[in-house]
């Protein structure tokens, strides 16, 4: 004969005591994320140094307290189409929206030289970012720009400051790297006071050298802690 005693199993979410305590701690931890200043670190890369060097500006961004990081790529872009082949990439950080831009406190652009300017595909995306200016969404927020060459002088600086150009436009504040930072003093390698850099060498190595490291964290601190004060002020 059954025992009509015998334990049922029970789930929390089924138990009305339980359900409401996880309900609560997920409603604490969605509370707490939208009060943390929250970082855009957005980048175009092909051969993986400019996105080694976002995963360091994270590391940075993430090691001041009460700031996170928001990791978004661009699509590439063709002469045949506008649109991206695919609306999701088949691996690594997703494409990021003019929602991402507009939500974040803080930004932090990458891009692989190409000619001394910044690659087409992130140039693209800000060519699209004109609601985003006619609103003043960026105004005020403080952002920063690194990259990747194969030579030692393959045009970084021009790079950098040929992302500052839109962010300038959009009213942000630009963070450099000051020669404080030790780093920036001893490299031999990527490094610049306008921004966190790598030089990739003609293998296109996207190892980086531990100065490139220091500094593209200490790019990602900067921002992060300047954005924190902004916020709280």
């Amino acid at each position: 004969m059954a025992d009509d005693r015998l334990p049922v199993a029970s789930y929390p979410e089924t138990h009305p005591a339980l359900a409401a305590a996880l309900a609560r701690t997920r409603l604490d931890a969605a509370l707490e994320e939208s009060l943390m200043t929250e970082i855009l670190v957005l980048y175009y890369s092909r051969k993986g140094s400019t996105a080694e060097l976002a995963r360091q500006v994270c590391r940075g961004i993430e090691s001041i307290a009460g700031v996170t990081s928001k990791l978004r790529t661009v699509p590439p872009v063709s002469a045949e189409n506008e649109g991206p082949a695919k609306l999701i990439p088949a691996s690594g950080p997703p494409y990021a929206t003019l929602e991402d831009l507009r939500q974040a406190d803080g930004l932090i652009l990458g891009s692989p030289t190409r000619f001394g300017n910044m690659a087409a595909p992130l140039k693209y995306f800000l060519d699209c970012t004109s609601s985003l200016w006619l609103s003043g969404a960026l105004a005020g927020k403080p952002a920063g720009v690194f990259t990747s060459t194969q030579s030692m002088h393959g045009g970084q600086e021009t790079t950098l400051l040929s992302m500052m150009m839109p962010l300038i436009h959009h009213g942000m504040y630009l963070v450099g790297i000051p020669y404080t930072e030790r780093a920036l003093n001893e490299t031999r390698f990527g490094g610049s006071p306008y921004g966190a850099s790598h030089v990739a060498g003609m293998q296109d190595d996207p190892a980086l050298a531990d100065h490139e490291k220091t500094l593209a964290q200490a790019l990602g601190r900067r921002v992060a802690a300047l954005a924190e004060r902004l916020r709280a002020s």
